[in-house]
């Protein structure tokens, strides 16, 4: 079967609480890039929040801290699967024709990374290729393996962090190179600090990789057992699922507000930190999915699915917005001003994103990065501009 006879799932039979929890997702994610941007070279010895700062911290940490691109990650295992399905049932081999969607994804990665050292993109481009190992297995031996490596990752975390590296002392050398007026400092700063600040750092390099397959691995058990696509037949597991995640949420953590009270030392041997993490990753994705079968916030869900559908080319517009507002080379304004302004921004910038979402896909197929990587992807022209009726 030739590349012409391969087509993209069509924009009318996507799952739209898929689109709306990526939408989601990607709130947490331009929340927390920005407000990283705000602690990054900060003398810390000077500084005292304060509540305003306090409270918005303590908020993003319990909410969008790491819950967002675990949550982007569930829902890319779903896709994943859903995309394997498709290509599979027209007698497509899935390893070639992913494996080059991953090639041209870790090109869009690179070219995103000149703009932010922490892009996630690279590391879906790699994992996704480990993901292929798993693309024949069904929902149960892949939950299986799902729930030993979430045995062992409070293992693994701490014995990783004893590593020794020198990694993240490199990247704070490289902080003169960001504050630069020149165009090739902050592009080198950003491209290098990808590599120092993740790639060979061992806790990202292991731990995170390994939490990102935990949840590629959950996101395609649910493809497998057709969770999204069957929300409202799901209503009863959906309800056992909120009740749990929110049971293990507020035990997690619990449990970390005490240990940091009484300075426990049992996380230096084994650590429960993706136990908080992915708990409140799936309360919060149970919680949404209540809310639309219910009928609840459907404005706010529509406003959801239309920033979803174009998740690649919106953030990939957020790291190119935050390399001229933050950098030398544009305004300059890095961590100097009050930490509400990197909770602002990045709204506005969102709201502004969800309103040309809307008119962009009311005239437009797909996002433009989206249109590109898929044309790519097939190997063919797709039309980007859709036809009057």
């Amino acid at each position: 079967m030739t590349t012409e006879q391969i087509q993209p799932i069509a924009p009318s039979k996507r799952t739209a609480i898929v689109d709306m929890l990526r939408g989601w997702a990607l709130l947490g994610v331009v929340l927390m890039n920005y407000t990283d941007l705000f602690y990054l070279d900060r003398d810390f010895k000077n500084f005292h929040p304060d509540f305003l700062t306090n409270f918005l911290s303590v908020f993003g940490n319990v909410v969008f801290a790491a819950k967002s691109w675990t949550m982007l990650s569930m829902l890319f295992g779903y896709g994943f699967a859903v995309l394997i399905k498709n290509v599979s049932d027209k007698g497509i081999n899935p390893v070639r024709f992913f494996t080059m969607r991953m090639f041209w994804l870790f090109v869009l990665a690179f070219i995103n990374c000149c703009f932010w050292f922490g892009d996630i993109l690279k590391d879906y481009a790699f994992m996704g290729l480990i993901l292929l190992f798993f693309y024949r297995m069904k929902a149960k031996p892949a939950f299986i393996i799902c729930m030993i490596l979430l045995v062992l990752i409070p293992i693994i975390s701490p014995l990783v962090n004893r590593i020794p590296s020198n990694s993240q002392d490199i990247f704070t050398g490289m902080f003169p190179l960001y504050h630069s007026a020149s165009l090739y400092n902050n592009i080198k700063f950003h491209l290098v600090g990808t590599y120092y600040s993740e790639m060979i750092s061992p806790s990202y390099t292991y731990t995170v990789h390994v939490a990102m397959l935990i949840c590629f691995l959950f996101g395609l058990c649910a493809q497998r057992i057709d969770f999204f696509s069957r929300l409202e037949e799901n209503r009863k597991p959906l309800k056992r699922i909120f009740w749990w995640s929110l049971a293990a949420t507020l035990f997690f953590n619990g449990y970390s507000l005490l240990a940091q009270h009484y300075q426990w030392t049992v996380g230096k041997y084994y650590s429960t930190i993706y136990y908080k993490i992915f708990s409140t990753m799936i309360f919060i994705t149970a919680a949404l999915c209540w809310l639309y079968i219910n009928g609840k916030l459907k404005g706010f869900f529509r406003a959801m699915e239309a920033i979803g559908k174009m998740t690649l080319t919106n953030y990939m517009t957020q790291s190119v917005i935050l390399f001229f507002v933050f950098g030398g080379v544009g305004f300059g304004v890095g961590s100097t001003l009050p930490f509400w302004f990197y909770w602002v921004l990045p709204l506005s910038i969102y709201i502004i994103q969800v309103c040309f979402s809307k008119w962009w896909l009311s005239r437009y197929n797909y996002g433009f990065v989206e249109w590109i990587w898929r044309q790519l992807s097939y190997g063919k022209s797709l039309p980007l501009k859709k036809q009057r009726a």
